[in-house]
Formats: C-alpha cells, sequence, structure tokens
C-alpha cells in the first residue's frame, strides 16, 4: 500500500499547480480581454503584429513553464487522489472529468507548439520581408491567426477548469 504524502507537500504541491494555471490562465485572460482589443484600437496593423511578436517573446517562456509545472504536479496529485483508478479510466464522474482536462491540456500544448514554432517565426520573417516589399497581406494573415490561436488557447483554458470544477464536485 502506498503511504500517503505528508501534509505540507501535497499542499506545496497544490499551490504550485494554482500558481502554475492563475499564471498561464490569467495571462490569456488579460491578453485575451485587455491587450488585443486596446492593440486593435490603438495600433496600425503592421505595428499590431510587431507588438504581438514582442508580447509572445515574454509570454512564451512563462506559458512553457507554467505548462511543465502544471504537469508535473498534476500528475503527483493524480497519483495520490483516492478516486484515481487508472490513467485512461471512465469509469466515475472524476476520472471523466480528468481525462477530459488532459485531453482540452493535449490541445492547448499543440496550439501553443503552433504558435511558438511556427507562427510567431512567421511573423518575425513576414516582418522583415514587408519592410522591404511593403505589402501587407501576409501580415494580416498571420496577425488573425496569432489572435485567434491566443483566444482558442484562452477558451480551452476555461474548459479545463470546468473540467477542474467537475473533478473537485464528485
Amino acid at each position: 500500500m502506498i503511504t500517503a504524502p505528508p501534509a505540507w507537500a501535497l499542499a506545496l504541491t497544490y499551490w504550485l499547480h494554482l500558481l502554475a494555471t492563475v499564471s498561464w490562465v490569467g495571462s490569456l485572460a488579460g491578453v485575451s480581454f485587455l491587450v488585443l482589443p486596446a492593440m486593435k484600437r490603438a495600433l496600425e496593423p503592421e505595428t499590431q503584429l510587431v507588438f504581438i511578436e514582442a508580447m509572445q517573446k515574454r509570454l512564451e517562456p512563462i506559458a512553457w513553464f507554467s505548462m511543465s509545472l502544471l504537469v508535473l504536479t498534476g500528475l503527483f496529485q493524480m497519483s495520490v487522489n483516492p478516486h484515481y483508478d487508472g490513467f485512461i479510466s471512465v469509469s466515475t464522474q472524476w476520472s471523466l472529468a480528468i481525462l477530459t482536462k488532459h485531453l482540452l491540456g493535449i490541445v492547448m500544448v499543440v496550439v501553443s507548439a503552433i504558435q511558438t514554432w511556427e507562427v510567431i517565426p512567421a511573423i518575425r520573417r513576414a516582418i522583415v520581408r514587408s519592410k522591404k516589399s511593403k505589402d501587407t497581406a501576409e501580415l494580416d494573415g498571420l496577425r488573425r491567426r496569432e489572435i485567434f490561436l491566443l483566444r482558442m488557447n484562452f477558451g480551452l483554458s476555461v474548459l479545463i477548469l470546468l473540467a477542474t470544477a467537475f473533478a473537485r464536485a464528485s
């Protein structure tokens, strides 16, 4: 039989998990509800993209660190939870909610990877090209795509929090 971890270790794990959640989801909420609308009103489309690229440069390390911390602390929490009965189990409301949460989390990781390793580098290249050619069509498409991905990740985070609420309620 596995012995329960000390209360301080479990409390530390919960705190780190919540801190990572607040950091990541809070930044997505701030960007979605505050930064993007203000950016659209205050900046020209070409400048918006430069701003998005600079913002993402600051946001990406927070997001990737938070994701790593969430995985580590989440696995620990799951392993000591009395409801845990297998990684892909759907036998209870708790296990179904946790599985849903993890599947949504995987989609968030994929979206973040697309942003980090596809869209943002494309934005950097397009900014350089547009300075030479003055063609902004590519920039407009990339700006719309990046905003869509940011908002998609925020929506996924809201669904993850909903799944967490269902798990806690069971």
